[in-house]
Formats: structure tokens, C-alpha cells, sequence
């Protein structure tokens, strides 16, 4: 499911001059707080500075200033190869504070997934040295130093290895699934078929659940209430039953620990098919 891209026309921004974008750059704003309020700062001229998006808390949805195809201003000699975001953030955020803004670490999974398709650019998260030299790939401000502008976002506290694995999972096409990801089937799962263990919580599940992810859980529980399973139950039994168990074909949205419940309907399942 592609990002919805707002549109927020930014004036400052100019030609690359023949060269092609190499780096996807991840910055922290520092002060607005929804891409909204960003991009009226962007979009006057007075301002001198752009970037191609930025991305707040809305689940989906980001604003875009600046097109790919032109350079944005905002990190000095890097602006010519790279493509660029602003995160509505702050670089002094703890990573608990990180953990509270799911849907903007999951935009900018998806937006990452998206430019390094564009460009052809590998997902790998490139040192100083690599991004300043020939790299290709994936950094943060700070990875710039002075040839960049000499700014230290999106800071020490920023989860990049974990937004970078979700970026993979978007880029394969294998990240939604009826238009949710892969996490939420998990978590979902646990949520209304375990007695919700914390130690058995699905690992890759945002520390805060947001709104959506909420509101798909009610709607995915009436359904399973009427036939008396969810839809991920009955993939599993489906495949359990009917199949070789190939572990390859085993359906993602079925958890890791099948609950008590489910051996419940495989056996009364199994009992019947024997009759």
C-alpha cells in the first residue's frame, strides 16, 4: 500500500545538476510538529531551505515539497545525490520516546522502501565514511558531519536498524496483507486468541499500538466471533490439515505458538474429517 503524498509545493529547490540521487537521508525538524506546519515553513521563500517530505504521526500519509527529480535544500553539499526526509521530531528523543510514534516510524519504513525503488538503491544503513565517499544507500544527518552541514539528527536515540528491517519487508511487496502489516497480523492474533502473555508478545510489535491498528482489531473480531475462528485460525487449520506442513507455506499471520483454542478445532476438525 504506497504512501498518500500531500502535496506542499516548497520554492526552494533547484535542478541536480546531472547527477543522480544515491543517498535516502533521514533528518529530525526540530520544532514543527506535523507536516503541515513544515511545509508552510518550506513554502515560503523567505525560509531558503526545503526537503523533499516530511512525516509526522498521520498513518499513511506524508507531505512531499520538493519532487524527486530536483534537489531540495537541506544538507549542504549532500543536497546534489541525495533524496531527502524531515521526520517532525526532535534528535533528543529517547528511544521510549521514539516507541510512542509507530505510524511515523512506519511512514518512514515506507517511504524509504519507496525512494530506494525509485533510484534503485540498496536498503543498507551506510557509515560516515560511506556516505561522504560513494555509498550507496540509507543514513542520517548526522552521518553527513560538515559536508552535510554539520548537524547531528535524527540523534543517538533514533531506531534505525529497526526501521530499515521494516523498510526491507515493504520493499519485497510482502509488508501488508489486506492492507495491514505483517506486525499487526501478529500482534492481532495474540490480542484475541492468547490470554496476551507479555512475554509472549510478538516481537517487531510498536511498544504503543496506534489508533488504526485499534480499529482493525475491532473489525477483525466480530468476524471471527461469528464463525467461531478468525481468518488467520482457519489458514492455519487449512494448511495443517490439507498440506505437508511445509514450513515455507505456513501462513505469516499465524502465530509462532499456535494458541490451546486451535488444537481444540484441529482435533474436533481432524475427528470429523475421519467420520
Amino acid at each position: 500500500m504506497a504512501l498518500q503524498r500531500k502535496a506542499i509545493p516548497s520554492p526552494s529547490y533547484s535542478s541536480r545538476g546531472g547527477a543522480t540521487a544515491r543517498l535516502v537521508v533521514l533528518h529530525t525538524a526540530e520544532g514543527a510538529r506535523t507536516f503541515e506546519e513544515l511545509g508552510a515553513f518550506f513554502a515560503n521563500p523567505a525560509s531558503g531551505v526545503s526537503s523533499h517530505v516530511g512525516i509526522d504521526d498521520k498513518p499513511g500519509v506524508i507531505g512531499e515539497y520538493v519532487q524527486r527529480g530536483y534537489k531540495a535544500w537541506t544538507a549542504a553539499n549532500a543536497n546534489p545525490v541525495a533524496v531527502q526526509a524531515e521526520l517532525c521530531a526532535f534528535a533528543a528523543w529517547t528511544p521510549d520516546e521514539w516507541d510512542r510514534h509507530p505510524d511515523m516510524l512506519d511512514n518512514t519504513a515506507r517511504w524509504i522502501a519507496e525512494e530506494a525503488a525509485a533510484f534503485g538503491l540498496p536498503i543498507t544503513r551506510l557509515t560516515a565514511q560511506q556516505a561522504q565517499g560513494s555509498g550507496r544507500g540509507v543514513c542520517q544527518h548526522d552521518d553527513l558531519d560538515e559536508w552535510g552541514g554539520n548537524h547531528w539528527d535524527c540523534g543517538p536515540g533514533f531506531p534505525m536498524d529497526a526501521v530499515l528491517e521494516r523498510a526491507r519487508v515493504y520493499a519485497t511487496g510482502e509488508g501488508d496483507e489486506m492492507g495491514y502489516p505483517t506486525w499487526f497480523w501478529d500482534w492481532a492474533n495474540w490480542y484475541l486468541t492468547t490470554d496476551r502473555d507479555p512475554g509472549s508478545r510478538p516481537p517487531g510489535v510498536p511498544a504503543t499500538i496506534p489508533n488504526w491498528a485499534w480499529d482493525g482489531v475491532e473489525q477483525i473480531d466480530p468476524i471471527g466471533r461469528r464463525y467461531g475462528m478468525t481468518t488467520s485460525e482457519r489458514d492455519w487449520l487449512e494448511w495443517y490439515l490439507d498440506t505437508n506442513r511445509d514450513q515455507d507455506d505456513r501462513p505469516s499471520s499465524a502465530p509462532t505458538t499456535i494458541p490451546d483454542r486451535w488444537w481444540d478445532d484441529e482435533r474436533w476438525l481432524a475427528d470429523r474429517e475421519q467420520r
